[in-house]
């Protein structure tokens, strides 16, 4: 397997593995003998973890050396995802959940940095956007191939990723850069700064008010279109994919235009089609809504990442890391903040995220980096 190759497959793997008990849930439930509330927190307990860890899995796997922690947390991610396949209880796979989300951390951020030190300045972007789509085929086809699974049995699904990541293991990563040998070694403290801490508030209030959405979009495609599950989750893959057929281009956008304007023009036309997806009452205009959101989501991630990345190889794996913890946080906040005011009047609980998706636009236009972040 080619390292750049590695890069991207690794990239899938996070997301993937995280949605992948999304379709499986009664099946979980009915298997450990719990109520589907309950079986439905295998999602969050794999999220929290993931989000938590990763504030600090950057700076420490720099440290450790990239390649060396990349292929541990490859290996853990693996036995791990075994010990779900054969949990006899409830709590173990959910101590599973939890080892898997915290292994996950130990890769997406340090995947990010090791692309962009192989990746000339003038073609990042392209290649963040070739991440970024490998991320939404992830997220797009983990219910799928999960909801496969559980036909049969669902532990098969977990023997696959355990499989994925031991391949993953042994594969060939991109060697680990020589130029910051003699610079001292990434500190914590190093990706605390103002400057990242403005670039990943930025990704939390896109994720909060964007990514994290589709459980409110499920809300008003039955409310108001009454569709049944299964339609409800075609029309929500419908993020996932124009998000992944649209990746390259948008990244090809921000080698052209830069991240500062492409950032602005995602959070746009992001705030545009959220307040559609609440105020339009024709079907096929949600849809396309739901899709161009996707398209806005990655225009703000790739151009978020190229921000991130651009600039020295030292520390750059201990900020993408916080920006990235942050971003997940804030989709991890969604309901919390929308559920409520949704149910107080459907399209306000739209019209909110779509406000607050514009007031990010001016922080950005005049206060976003420069240069990379730290």
């Amino acid at each position: 397997m080619n390292a750049r190759v590695a890069l991207y497959i690794g990239g899938l793997l996070g997301p993937f593995g995280g949605g992948v008990v999304s379709a499986m849930l009664p099946e979980l439930s009915s298997g450990f003998g719990v109520s589907q509330g309950i079986a439905a927190t295998s999602l969050t307990v794999y999220l929290l973890p993931f989000a938590i860890v990763m504030l600090v899995s950057g700076s420490l796997g720099e440290r450790w050396g990239m390649s060396r922690s990349i292929r541990v947390a490859y290996a853990g991610y693996a036995v791990v995802a075994l010990l779900a396949a054969v949990a006899p209880w409830f709590w173990l796979f959910q101590a599973s959940r939890a080892l898997q989300g915290i292994a996950n951390a130990f890769t997406t951020p340090l995947l990010l940095a090791k692309l962009a030190a192989v990746t000339p300045k003038e073609r990042l972007g392209r290649a963040l956007g070739t991440y970024g789509a490998m991320q939404a085929i992830g997220q797009t086809s983990a219910p799928l191939v999960g909801g496969l699974a559980a036909e049969g049995a669902w532990q098969w699904a977990f023997v696959g990723l355990a499989a994925v990541a031991a391949a993953l293991a042994i594969s060939p990563l991109p060697p680990d850069s020589r130029d910051g040998a003699a610079q001292r070694p990434a500190s914590l403290r190093d990706a605390w700064r103002k400057s990242v801490l403005l670039t990943g508030g930025v990704a939390f209030v896109s994720w909060a008010c964007l990514a994290g959405l589709p459980f409110l979009v499920s809300f008003r495609l039955d409310d108001a279109f009454a569709l049944s599950p299964s339609a409800r989750g075609l029309v929500l893959t419908a993020y996932g994919v124009a998000g992944a057929v649209g990746a390259r281009l948008t990244g090809g956008a921000v080698d052209r235009f830069g991240q500062r304007a492409i950032v602005c023009v995602g959070l746009l036309f992001a705030a545009l089609a959220v307040g559609a997806v609440g105020l339009v009452s024709w079907l096929p205009a949600v849809a396309v809504a739901w899709a161009v959101s996707g398209v806005c989501g990655q225009l703000i991630l790739v151009g978020i990442h190229a921000t991130v990345l651009t600039g020295g190889a030292s520390g750059r794996g201990g900020i993408i890391s916080v920006v990235t913890a942050l971003r997940f946080l804030g989709m991890s906040a969604s309901p919390a903040a929308f559920t409520g005011l949704y149910r107080y009047d459907a399209a306000l609980g739209f019209l909110l995220p779509a406000a607050l998706l514009v007031l990010t636009i001016p922080v950005v236009a005049v206060w976003w980096p420069r240069k990379a972040p730290g």
